[in-house]
């Protein structure tokens, strides 16, 4: 197998084919992917229609869900990757952060994938993942450009907005994180707000497209001196503009107001990471996470941003299995092997790794 050993100079990495199992919200997925870049197969099986009709993930129904499709899944990504057992060096698995029950589901099945195949196990954080995504290629296509060390992060999710400085392969400093919602869950309470539908993301970018933006000056919660995040009071200042507008008996121009918010989370989001890539001397920028996703988010930070920046491709934005392959592959080159009572972690920070 060849390595592309000039994008990894800081250690040695050796060949290695690993399936990955994700099932810590609502995708149950699984991949193979090869010397942590290389996808040979990506299987996602989205819960989102499922969990429409309660507003958000409803975690019971999440977990039966994982436990019906999860064998299916698995069977499938081998035989995309035209691969069995005997052919791979370890097996990956999200141990946390999520929904508990989820992660029962597939930190089970990986552990008796384990012991029948006596392949190595290895338990992965899903926000690392998130992180190696962007290191990730379909077979055939062209290895994606070096990213650069000092990497300034922003993880951007449904339950998770942080700022991480990740100095090397597998070398963090967490700097802040939100202290209330996520941009994630903003975007799905807002949606809810506006009678849009679930997820909130996709349905705020659509409704904003026709939007004005410079509506409602909604505020920005910039908590200077530190980088943390809020959306607390955005998500409450929305519902205050909606309750004036219902009391006026004016309609309700779901458009300018979803635009507006978008504008709010955004320039909140892109300004506190160019600026801490500023204050870290960052050679380069990388966001990840389903929000990463968002078509205003990537333009502005495109715009805006003069670092290199590098953000997956849309498919690799929201929970899949190949990111967990990849981050598993670089803790199976340094040496980690979980044992049989490796247990789902939660809560689980990055920083902890």
């Amino acid at each position: 197998m060849q390595i592309d050993s000039d994008i990894f100079p800081s250690y040695d990495l050796a060949p290695g084919r690993v399936l990955a199992v994700e099932s810590s919200c609502d995708e149950t997925a699984a991949a193979v992917v090869e010397n942590g870049r290389i996808i040979h197969s990506n299987i996602v099986a989205s819960q989102a229609s499922l969990h429409a009709q309660y507003g958000g993930v409803f975690p019971e129904v999440a977990s039966r869900q994982h436990i019906r499709v999860i064998y299916s899944i698995i069977e499938q990504s081998l035989k995309k990757a035209h691969v069995s057992l005997g052919d791979l060096d370890a097996i990956a698995v999200t141990r946390g952060p999520g929904l508990p029950g989820s992660l029962v589901v597939g930190v089970n099945i990986a552990k008796g994938l384990a012991i029948a195949s006596g392949l190595p196990l290895i338990g992965v954080n899903h926000l690392e993942a998130h992180l190696y995504s962007a290191w990730l290629y379909e077979v055939g296509q062209q290895p994606k450009l070096e990213i650069e060390f000092p990497l300034l992060v922003l993880i951007v999710s449904g339950g998770h907005t942080e700022l991480v400085l990740m100095e090397d392969h597998l070398k963090y400093r967490s700097l802040g994180m939100t202290l209330d919602d996520a941009a994630g869950e903003a975007f799905d309470k807002v949606a809810r707000l506006l009678n849009l539908e679930y997820p909130g993301g996709p349905s705020i970018q659509k409704a904003a497209e026709n939007g004005n933006a410079d509506a409602f000056d909604f505020p920005r919660a910039w908590l200077e001196g530190n980088w943390n995040f809020s959306f607390s009071g955005l998500k409450t200042a929305v519902l205050r503009e909606i309750q004036k507008i219902k009391a006026s008996r004016r309609p309700i121009p779901v458009q300018d107001i979803a635009a507006s918010f978008q504008k709010a989370v955004v320039d909140v989001l892109v300004g506190k990471t160019i600026k801490a890539a500023e204050e870290f001397s960052a050679k380069h920028i990388l966001v990840a996470g389903g929000v990463s996703a968002n078509r205003c988010l990537r333009q502005e930070f495109q715009e805006r941003s003069k670092y290199p920046l590098h953000i997956p491709s849309l498919d690799l934005c929201t929970d899949n299995a190949a990111m967990v392959a990849a981050a598993g592959y670089h803790r199976f080159t340094r040496g980690q092997r979980d044992n049989m009572a490796m247990d789902v972690l939660p809560n689980w920070p990055i920083a902890e790794l």
